[in-house]
C-alpha cells in the first residue's frame, strides 16, 4: 500500500491546502491513505479524518502532527492529544510513545526545514529520507545515510503544502490488512520502504512566494 506520511492541510500556518482537494489528489494519484503533519496543531488530522469518511472516500487518513522541538521537526503519527512545541526531542518522543504514537523523523538535514541535524541516539520509529520538497538531492542522500548507518527503516513523504504536490514523494508499506492499526504496526515494523520523487520546482518555488506575500501582509498589517 501506498501512503504520503507527510502531509499539510490548510490548519498549518504555512498552508492553504483545501482537504477535499487534497483527498482528490490522493486518489487521482494513486494513494491507498496519507498522514495529515499540521505544524504544532492536531485539528487538521482529526478534521481530516471526519472529512474523508464523510465524503465516502477509502483512503486511510492518519492524524498527525509535525511538531516543533527546542532541535527541529518531528513528525508523530496517530496522536490522540496535543504535545506542546519547544521540548526537547527526547521528552516529545517520550510523550508521543505514551500515546502509543508512531515517530518519524522528518527532512533531518534539511535546515531551512527545521531538520534536527542528526539521527542517532533517537528513538524513532523511521526516518523520512525522500522529501519531496528538497530542492536539491543532499538533504535526502544524507538523510539516508544515516538512516543506513543507524540501521533505522526508511521513509517518504511529500511535505505538501498544496494539494497538487500529494504522493510526489511517498512511503510502500508492507501490510496485508486495510486498516489504520496494521499500517502503523507495519511501519514500527520497519515493513516500509520510499518511493516517488521529488516535487517540480516550479510548485515549491510557488508555496515559498505565497508564503512570502503572507509575511509582508502580515507586517504591514493587511492579513
Amino acid at each position: 500500500m501506498k501512503f504520503d506520511l507527510h502531509v499539510h492541510t490548510r490548519f498549518s500556518k504555512d498552508s492553504d491546502a483545501d482537504i477535499d482537494a487534497i483527498i482528490s489528489y490522493a486518489e487521482k494519484h494513486g494513494l491507498d491513505g496519507f498522514a495529515v503533519c499540521d505544524h504544532d496543531v492536531i485539528e487538521g488530522g482529526q478534521f481530516s479524518v471526519k472529512r474523508a469518511a464523510k465524503l465516502g472516500s477509502s483512503l486511510i487518513v492518519i492524524p498527525g502532527v509535525e511538531i516543533s522541538t527546542s532541535e527541529g521537526h518531528l513528525l508523530v503519527l496517530n496522536i490522540k492529544e496535543r504535545i506542546e512545541p519547544g521540548l526537547s526531542p527526547v521528552e516529545t518522543i517520550k510523550r508521543a510513545r505514551a500515546q502509543n504514537a508512531v515517530v518519524i523523523l522528518p527532512h533531518p538535514f534539511k535546515l531551512t526545514s527545521h531538520g534536527i541535524g542528526y539521527v542517532e541516539g533517537l528513538d524513532v520509529d523511521a526516518v523520512e529520507v525522500l522529501n519531496s520538497r528538497c530542492l536539491t538531492n543532499g538533504p535526502n542522500n544524507k538523510a539516508r545515510a544515516a538512516a543506513i548507518y543507524v540501521g533505522l527503516p526508511q521513509v517518504g513523504g511529500s511535505d505538501c503544502h498544496m494539494p497538487e504536490m500529494v504522493g510526489m514523494s511517498y512511503t510502500e508499506v508492507d501490510v496485508q490488512e486495510r486498516s489504520l492499526d496494521a499500517v502503523l504496526d507495519s511501519i514500527r515494523q520497519g515493513k516500509v520502504k520510499p518511493g516517488g520523487g521529488k516535487t517540480p520546482k516550479i510548485f515549491v518555488l510557488r508555496q515559498m512566494m505565497a508564503n512570502a506575500q503572507k509575511r509582508v501582509a502580515k507586517l504591514l498589517g493587511l492579513g
